[in-house]
């Protein structure tokens, strides 16, 4: 799992030529519009779904998957299509039904080898998925990807690349459960809507907020030196006694009459990777994350939304704030950025993008992605559903996931990589 490790593991995977799915029928041929919420994400995320062997052995898997996806793409014809740049300058999808690449593969051994992939591990688990070989830039990545991997034992994995700007973590789960529905021969529970329109920037703009989100830090701490130091990437499991924990030490000075599992999780992580990474009492720092902006805008995003609606919020302080301050200070912060996130703020950060093109600045800064409320394990092609799914790798080093964990799905593991010197002290934070 550590960078730099030998695996005691070496996954062997035979990857067959790609092809490409176009959607099962005619579709529009139009350059489809993306929002401003789907301009700041264009990142590419690689999730695998693995599934046991049941009566129907991994035969079949292949043929049911790929034919599911033509039919699936049908609803959702811009991951057929193609990125392009628009005459605004901006990502669009130029719709002609190219269609999604698809490629069979098989490993020389059963799914149970792979081991533990909780932890993003791209140096094994990235053989279960396609990456386009050559690309340039995200425009010669087409926006869907899929790899269906065959196993000794009939077990399968489907490995997905996706683009952000197609979809956020709700949307992405809507389409991949809506994939399996398709190919157990169901109705969509949730179409697609598929109208991004409704998220334009206004006409003038108006920005009516301070977006420190885009505000870019000096880094008076030299953290980037730091970087050039190996790699670290390391998971830690807070169960729900260790969540429960953390809530009574944030607010044992009363400071605070209630928190989340997010907020106090959020401001724990944020605090000690600062100290961790040694930053100077005085240099700024920055924590960045999504709020699920469906039910906040109005009125609210209508139900299957095919896009992005999260958007990024942020709290910012002096290290020296953070770090010697209690637990509550932080949590604080976190609960003011989230209530915050209102639709006036979130429609002003549309507007934002729409007048300056600034993409958020990751320097001295902590960005979470949570997957943890996210029901990628629900999916099911048939085979019922997967033992296990998630991410292949971390996007960028600022980045820390938060996943669901355990039978109940009640405990959360922070996934994050520090250079090596530093993980050995965030190490030591984490024991409560």
């Amino acid at each position: 799992m550590e960078n730099g490790n030998i695996h005691a593991f070496e996954l062997s995977v035979k990857q067959g030529l790609p092809t490409l799915i176009p959607p099962a029928e005619d579709t529009p041929k139009e350059q489809y519009f993306l929002s401003n919420l789907d301009q700041n994400i264009a990142v590419i995320v690689r999730t695998i779904y693995c599934f046991k062997s049941n009566d129907l052995g991994n035969e079949r898997a292949v043929e049911v998957i790929k034919d599911a996806l033509s039919k699936v793409l049908v609803h959702y014809y811009p991951l057929a299509g193609r990125l392009t740049i628009s005459n605004e300058g901006k990502l669009a999808v130029n719709c002609a039904g190219e269609g999604a690449v698809f490629v069979e593969a098989e490993a020389d051994c059963n799914i149970e080898d792979i081991g533990d992939n909780t932890k993003p591990d791209p140096v094994t688990l990235g053989k279960l998925v396609y990456d386009v070989p050559g690309a340039k830039n995200i425009l010669e990545i087409p926006p869907l990807a899929a790899q269906v991997t065959k196993f000794r034992c009939g077990g399968f994995v489907l490995g997905l690349c996706m683009n952000h700007c197609m979809f956020d973590g709700i949307g992405a789960m809507e389409f991949v459960n809506s994939w399996g529905e398709v190919a157990r021969g169901l109705p969509l529970k949730i179409p697609p809507f598929m109208d991004r329109t409704i998220l334009k920037s206004r006409i003038p703009p108006k920005v009516e907020f301070q977006h420190d989100e885009f505000e870019e830090i000096e880094d008076i701490s030299n953290t980037n030196e730091l970087y050039k130091e190996e790699m670290l990437y390391k998971s830690f499991c807070f169960d729900p006694e260790k969540l429960e924990k953390l809530k009574f030490i944030a607010m044992e000075d009363g400071v605070l009459a209630k928190c989340t599992t997010f907020e106090v999780l959020s401001a724990f992580i944020w605090r000690a990777r600062t100290q961790a990474l040694r930053m100077k009492p005085e240099q700024k720092t920055k924590l960045l994350f999504a709020v699920d902006g469906r039910s906040r805008f109005v009125p609210p995003i209508p139900t299957g939304y095919f896009g992005n609606g999260i958007v990024l919020t942020n709290s910012l302080c002096s290290a020296g704030d953070l770090v010697e301050n209690p637990l509550s200070y932080a949590v604080k912060l976190v609960q003011d950025s989230i209530q915050m996130t209102t639709d006036s703020y979130m429609r002003s950060a549309i507007d934002y993008f729409e007048t300056t093109r600034l993409r958020p600045s990751l320097t001295a800064t902590l960005l979470i992605t949570t997957w943890s409320k996210l029901a990628f394990h629900t999916t099911d092609f048939g085979w019922g559903e997967p033992i296990l799914s998630g991410p292949v790798s971390l996007p960028e080093k600022e980045v820390s996931l938060f996943l669901s964990h355990g039978k109940e799905r009640k405990s959360i593991n922070v996934l994050l990589g520090l250079p090596t010197p530093a993980m050995k002290t965030f190490e030591d934070l984490m024991k409560i």
